[in-house]
């Protein structure tokens, strides 16, 4: 499962961030913002328009992603 394709306030673990290409900026920056695996996430909120972006908080950090980023992250629903 894909990040993006979350319900607002779901319990989520990172399992992996993956490039669209080798060595993909947009995966490698979203790694350094800790977007790594075995970190909760959830979706906070969705943008009014097409549901973008979104509000995605990792840890106690907030971060305003784009369908097409929150695509790169895999994750499993948190138990």
């Amino acid at each position: 499962m894909n990040l993006s394709d979350l319900s607002p306030f779901t319990p989520a673990i990172v399992d992996a961030v993956s490039g669209l290409e080798h060595n993909d900026p947009i995966s490698r920056r979203l790694r350094e913002l800790g977007f790594v695996e075995g970190e909760p996430v959830s979706i906070v909120a969705r943008g009014p328009i097409g549901a973008d972006p979104l509000l995605v908080q990792i840890g106690y950090t907030r971060f305003a992603l784009r369908r097409t980023e929150a695509q790169r992250v895999s994750i499993h629903l948190a138990s």
